[in-house]
């Protein structure tokens, strides 16, 4: 397994990122404790949660938790193996502190998620979404403030547009505040937009892109074909409003992919990662 840089951190990861957002159902407890022991046994360093994750039976609102607590409890013993990213943002419970991103928020959700963790830092801390309520300065000082406590090593964004990353690095160095070391954006063959503005504008300013939905919910594994019925158990299967509409514009752009995957004499999947990783 490679690994790479965070640009402006200590911080070596894998190329590949361990995702836990499906940790809970239909990944049950002891299966998500072994794929992730598995990951850290051939070099995946590299594990991403949320504070909302606890697979399909999450909704808006929903309390979360199950991902991170699994995790606690799959890095016992190894947390020293892992670079270890958690998110804040996401709409948890009915009170303000459970939405968004103020300090009074970042604060609580902050050691809400070491706790089920069962750790004193988290690598990385993500903003999962903007937020519209709040002055950037704002959530960037509560952030400065936990790394400066130690409960995070640094920050990073996600699912923020280039105009909004470029407002919240210039908000950031106006107020003698850190930048994120790392954006998550969503990002696939199939979906490639961020490419134009987003990921030029990560590389100037030295901030690394660790992209999701690289697979599309499956869709650029090589499992779904026009006309077919969808594979039981398939995401498709069980949780079809998570993915793409399969409509034949959809199979033409596929089809399109499988045939340079073809040229190349790789699997879909393996064509897909690895173009992924060339633009990223």
């Amino acid at each position: 397994m490679d690994n790479r840089q965070i640009p402006k951190t200590d911080l070596s990861v894998s190329t590949i990122c361990l995702g836990t957002m499906t940790f809970g159902t239909p990944v049950e407890e002891s299966e998500a404790i072994k794929i992730t022991q598995w990951a850290l046994d051939n070099g995946v360093n590299f594990i991403d949660t949320a504070n909302i994750y606890q697979g399909y039976t999450r909704s808006l609102g929903s309390a979360g938790e199950v991902a991170e607590n699994i995790l606690g409890k799959a890095l016992q013993g190894r947390r020293d193996n892992a670079v270890l990213a958690t998110k804040v943002g996401m709409k948890v419970g009915g009170t303000p502190e459970d939405e968004f991103t103020s300090p009074a928020a970042i604060r609580k959700q902050l050691d809400k998620s070491l706790k089920r963790l069962d750790t004193d830092f988290v690598d990385i801390y993500y903003l999962h979404k903007p937020d519209p309520d709040t002055p950037l300065a704002d959530t960037i000082g509560a952030l400065n403030e936990a790394i400066e406590q130690g409960k995070i090593r640094h920050y990073g964004i996600s699912n923020y547009s280039a105009e909004q990353t470029a407002e919240l690095i210039n908000v950031a160095d106006a107020n003698n505040l850190p930048r994120p070391v790392i954006h998550q954006p969503p990002y696939s063959l199939l979906k490639p937009d961020v490419q134009k503005d987003l990921l030029p504008l990560c590389e100037r300013e030295q901030i690394a892109a660790a992209p999701y939905q690289v697979l599309e919910g499956g869709l650029l594994t090589g499992k779904y074909h026009r006309g077919e019925t969808p594979t039981p158990g398939s995401r498709r299967d069980e949780k079809p409003q998570w993915m793409s509409d399969l409509d034949d514009q959809l199979f033409d752009n596929l089809e399109l992919i499988e045939a340079q995957a073809r040229e190349k004499g790789e699997t879909m999947l393996a064509y897909t990662l690895k173009e992924t990783l060339a633009k990223s």
